[in-house]
């Protein structure tokens, strides 16, 4: 039996985590605390497994029906989804990653840099850059 939206928005907590079927494998787990999460269940190498299809309702019933029928294809072309899950959350990790790092140290057309540190933040004027790369180029065979 397929949910209908206003079914999903009336369910409640209770004391232990439940499930609710769409069809298809597609699930939506709900538990005590009120989170409910999508999911898909499937069969990989024999075993049973499922992967996730987001957190509702950041994630619709129209979305995860289509991240779903993604899955689903992905097993007739013979992939395992949470393979694909791993590797897509490895990429953004890896792209956050870059983005901190890039975003660190920013120069601009002034010649005023800026430094980020977790977060600290200071600014030096471009003629207090010009005095630290001084300062660095004098020091950089020093002690090496």
């Amino acid at each position: 039996m397929s949910l209908k939206p206003n079914e999903i928005a009336a369910f409640q907590p209770s004391l232990a985590p439940y499930k609710k079927t769409d069809g298809k494998g597609l699930y939506l787990h709900v538990m005590p605390s009120g989170a409910r999460y999508w999911r898909f269940r499937y069969r990989w190498a024999g075993k049973q497994t499922a992967v996730s299809c987001g957190v509702y309702p950041q994630v619709g019933l129209e979305e995860a029906r289509q991240r779903r029928d993604a899955f689903r294809q992905m097993l007739a072309d013979g992939a395992n989804p949470a393979d694909h899950t791993r590797a897509e959350r490895a990429a953004e990790i890896d792209a956050q990653a870059r983005q901190r790092v890039a975003t660190r140290f920013t120069l601009d057309s002034t010649g005023a840099l800026a430094v980020r540190l977790d977060r600290r933040a200071f600014t030096l004027s471009a003629s207090e850059t010009q005095e630290l790369r001084a300062f660095l180029d004098a020091t950089r065979g020093v002690g090496a």
